[in-house]
C-alpha cells in the first residue's frame, strides 16, 4: 500500500524551478535515499511530504491517518520540560489518555451515587487498560534506550531541554521521532550533530526499522547501509533507481555512457545525411533521395546530454616542508573551571600524517584542535610546535571571521597565497561557487554557504598543517567526497574531526581516540574502532534492558555520573518487607514451609527459563543457518551473472544484457539486506551463546 503519492508536483522558488512533473510513491516499507547537489530541491521535497510546505503545481496524496515524523536540518525548540518527559510525551495520544484518566479520577472523588461510582470505576479501569497497552508499545524503558543510544547520560534525563545546546536539542528531537515509531520517517541530514559512535548506533537502529523512511545524508557509507531506492535530483529532472547509493552511481554512469553513445551515433547519422543533401541537392536524378534524407532529418530524435555538474578537480599547490615532528604533546591537560576535559596526553603528530580525532561529543575533540591551532592555551603540560610549521585552521564557527561586505571571490582571493586566478576559481568551484555566483556579497549568504566560503579560503592557503573540525557538515555528498579527494592531494599534515565515516576511511592513516578524559592513539584500524563501538553499544543496550548501570561508550565522559533516581522510576523502588494481617513485618506461622515452597517454585522457574533460552538459541541458530544458505545461493547466482555480463556476446544481445543486469541489481539489493540481517542475527547469537 502506498503511504504517500506525489503526482506531477513542481516547485518554484524566486522565479526558479527547482523541479517539475515529479512523480513518487512511498510504500509501507520503502527505504529511500534522496540525493543531489545543494539547492537542487531535496529538502524541499521532504518539506512538501511532511506538510510544512506546498508544491506550486501538482498534488500530494497521503493515506488516511498517516503518521509522519520529520527531522529538518534546522528547527526551533523551546524548553520548559525535562528531556525524558519530552520524549515520552511526544507520542500522539498519551497526553489525552493521561488527561482523561485525571478527569475521571476527579469525578470519582466527588461522585455520591452508587451507579455513578460504578460507571466511573469501570471507565477508570478501561482507561488504565488502554494506558497499559500504550505503555507496552511506548515504554519508558524504550525511551531511555533510545536516549542512551544517542549519547545522553543518565543525569541528562531530568535536565530541561532548553538547557541543551543546539546539537543536543536536535538529538532530543531525533530521539522523540524514533520513539514515536511513525509510519513514515523523514530525516534531513540526521548525522550532522552526531559523533562517530552515535552514527554507528543510529545505523544499527535504522537497520531494524520496520516502517518507511526517506533519508538525506552526505555520508556515502550511511546511505549504502540504509537505503534500497534512490531518488536523485539530476540536471534533467528527478530520477529514481533501485538499490543503494553505489547501485545508483553505477546505473547513472551506465545511463550517461549509453546516452553519449546514442548522441554520437545520431550525430554521425545527421552529418552523413546533411553531407548527402549538400552533395546531391542540385542533381535532379537524386531529388527523391535528397527529399528522403530531409524528411529523415526532420523525424530524427534529439538526445540532450545532461549538463555536466561534476565538481572541479582541485589539487593543493606544493607546500613548504615542515620539521619531522609537527606537534609534540607532553602531559597536556585542559580544564574549564572545575571540569577537567582531559589530562596526561603524550602524543606526537609527524609530517605527512593524516590523523582522525574520534570519540563522543563533549569529550574534548574541538578543545584539542583549538590547543593545536594556538586558539586556546592548555591548562597543563606543554605543546611544542615543530620547525617551519604553518597552520591552516577550519573551525566549526569560522564563518564569524568573514568580511560580510566583500564578494565571495574577493574574500577568497585575499586569502590566496598564489597569483593564479585559476587556483582560486577551482577552489570556489569545488565549494559549489561558479559563474556569477562568485560575485555575490558574503553577507547575503546562508550559514552553509558561508561555511563553504571559509573552506575555499583554506583550500587556497592551507599552510603545511591543516586542522579541520567537522568540515563536511554543510556539504552535500558529492562535495564531501570532492573535498576528501582534494585533501588527498595535500602534501602536508592533516588532523581532523569528522563524524562522516566515508570521509574518515578515505583519509585517515592514524586515529586519536578521545575517551574517558584521555587522548590516545587507537591501536587498530578505523574498522576495528567501529567494531568496538558496536560491541560496546550491544553491551550498553543489554545493561539498559536489565535495568543495570550503563557501561562507558567509546568516548563517554568520565566526569559524568548517574543522577539520583526519580520518584516513580523502577530504579528508585526498594523491596518492601511483607506484612501480616496484624501488621508485623516479616511474621509467618509457617516460615519453613513457605521457604520450601518458594525454593521449589524458584527451581521450576529457573528450569523453565533455561528451557526457553535453549529453545530461543535453537531458533536463532536455525535462522542464521537459513540466512547463510540463502546468501550462498545468491552469491553463486551473482557470480554466474557477473561472468555472463562480462562476455562480449552478452553485451551485443541488448535484451539479454538488460535482463541480466536488472536481475543482478535486484539480487545485489537482496544480498545486502540478507547480509545485514545475518550480521544482526550472528551478533545476537554470540550474545546468547
Amino acid at each position: 500500500m502506498s503511504l504517500v503519492v506525489v503526482e506531477n508536483a513542481g516547485l518554484e522558488f524566486g522565479g526558479r524551478a527547482l523541479f517539475s512533473a515529479l512523480g513518487l510513491r512511498v510504500g509501507e516499507e520503502d527505504r529511500i535515499g534522496v540525493v543531489g547537489r545543494n539547492g537542487s530541491g531535496k529538502s524541499s521535497l521532504l518539506k512538501i511530504i511532511a506538510g510544512t510546505s506546498e508544491p506550486t503545481s501538482g498534488a500530494v496524496r497521503k493515506s488516511r491517518a498517516l503518521r509522519i515524523g520529520y527531522l529538518p536540518q534546522e528547527l526551533e525548540i523551546h524548553g520548559g520540560k525535562p528531556l525524558l518527559d519530552t520524549v515520552l510525551s511526544s507520542v500522539p495520544g498519551r497526553a489525552a489518555l493521561e488527561q482523561m484518566l485525571s478527569d475521571v479520577e476527579a469525578e470519582l472523588e466527588t461522585a455520591s451515587e452508587a451507579d455513578e461510582q460504578m460507571a466511573l470505576a469501570q471507565k477508570l479501569a478501561d482507561l488504565h487498560e488502554d494506558l497499559g497497552h500504550f505503555e507496552t508499545t511506548y515504554s519508558r524503558h524504550e525511551a531511555l534506550r533510545i536516549l542512551v543510544g544517542l549519547g545522553f547520560d543518565q543525569r541528562d534525563m531530568e535536565r530541561d531541554i532548553g538547557e541543551l545546546s543546539g546539537g543536543w536539542r536536535m538529538r532530543a528531537v531525533l530521539a522523540s521521532l524514533l520513539f514515536q515509531k511513525p509510519d513514515l520517517l523523514l530525516l534531513d541530514e540526521p548525522t550532522n550533530h552526531l559523533d562517530v559512535p552515535t552514527v554507528a548506533w543510529l545505523a544499527a537502529f535504522l537497520a531494524r526499522w520496520h516502517g518507511a523512511f526517506m533519508l538525506i545524508c552526505h555520508d556515502r557509507e550511511f546511505l549504502n547501509e540504509q537505503v534500497r531506492r534512490i531518488v536523485a535530483f539530476e540536471p534533467e529532472g528527478v530520477r529514481q533507481y533501485k538499490g543503494n547509493y553505489e547501485n545508483y552511481v553505477t546505473a547513472r554512469a551506465e545511463e550517461l555512457t549509453i546516452l553519449e553513445r546514442r548522441a554520437a551515433n545520431l550525430a554521425r547519422e545527421r552529418e552523413s545525411a546533411e553531407r548527402f543533401i549538400r552533395r546531391f541537392r542540385a542533381q535532379a536524378t537524386k531529388a527523391r533521395a535528397v527529399q528522403s534524407r530531409v524528411k529523415m532529418l526532420e523525424r530524427m530524435e534529439t538526445v540532450e546530454l545532461p549538463t555536466d555538474e561534476r565538481l572541479l578537480t582541485f589539487r593543493f599547490p606544493p607546500c613548504e616542508r615542515s620539521g619531522q615532528d609537527v606537534f609534540t604533546l607532553q602531559d597536556v591537560g585542559h580544564s574549564y573551571g572545575d571540569h577537567q576535559v582531559f589530562s596526561g596526553i603524550d602524543l606526537v603528530a609527524r609530517r605527512g600524517e593524516r590523523i582522525a580525532i574520534v570519540g563522543a561529543n563533549g569529550n574534548g575533540k574541538t578543545t584539542l584542535l583549538k590547543i593545536l591551532a594556538g586558539q586556546l592555551q592548555a591548562t597543563k603540560g606543554t605543546v611544542r610546535v615543530g620547525h617551519n610549521v604553518k597552520v591552516g585552521y577550519y573551525a566549526q564557527h569560522v564563518t564569524d571571521r568573514l568580511d560580510l561586505r566583500s564578494s565571495i571571490f574577493e574574500e577568497v582571493w585575499r586569502e590566496s597565497a598564489v597569483d593564479d586566478l585559476t587556483q582560486v576559481r577551482n577552489a570556489l568551484g569545488t565549494m559549489l561557487f561558479s559563474g556569477d555566483d562568485v560575485e555575490k556579497t558574503v553577507g547575503i549568504l546562508s550559514g552553509g554557504e558561508k561555511a563553504r566560503v571559509s573552506l575555499a579560503k583554506l583550500l587556497v592557503n592551507p599552510g603545511n598543517v591543516v586542522l579541520m573540525d567537522e568540515p563536511t557538515n554543510h556539504l552535500d555528498l558529492e562535495s564531501s567526497e570532492a573535498l576528501a579527494v582534494a585533501l588527498g592531494t595535500f602534501g602536508g599534515t592533516l588532523l581532523f574531526v569528522s563524524h562522516n565515516r566515508s570521509f574518515v576511511r578515505h583519509l585517515a592513516t592514524r586515529i586519536w581516540n578521545v575517551e574517558n578524559g584521555r587522548v590516545e592513539e587507537y591501536p587498530g584500524t578505523f574498522d576495528d574502532y567501529m567494531e568496538r563501538c558496536r560491541r560496546l553499544e550491544r553491551e550498553r543496550e543489554k545493561e539498559v534492558a536489565e535495568g543495570g548501570a550503563r557501561p562507558s561508550a567509546p568516548g563517554a565522559n568520565a566526569a559524568k555520573s548517574s543522577a539520583p533516581a526519580r520518584p516513580g522510576d523502577e530504579s528508585s523502588v526498594k523491596p518492601t518487607p511483607s506484612k501480616s494481617a496484624s501488621g508485623a513485618v516479616g511474621s509467618s506461622t509457617k516460615g519453613g514451609t513457605a521457604e520450601a515452597i518458594g525454593s521449589h517454585a524458584q527451581s521450576r522457574a529457573a528450569a523453565a527459563e533455561k528451557r526457553r533460552d535453549a529453545k530461543a538459541l535453537r531458533v536463532l541458530q536455525r535462522k542464521v543457518s537459513e540466512l547463510e544458505e540463502r546468501i550462498g545461493a545468491l552469491e553463486q547466482a551473482q557470480g554466474e551473472r557477473s561472468a555472463e555480463l562480462s562476455k562480449p556476446e552478452t553485451y551485443e544481445d541488448r535484451q539479454r544484457y538488460g535482463r541480466l543486469l536488472s536481475e543482478y541489481r535486484e539480487d545485489a539489493a537482496k544480498l545486502e539486506e540478507l547480509m545485514r540481517r545475518w550480521e544482526l542475527a550472528q551478533a545476537e547469537l554470540v550474545d546468547q551463546s
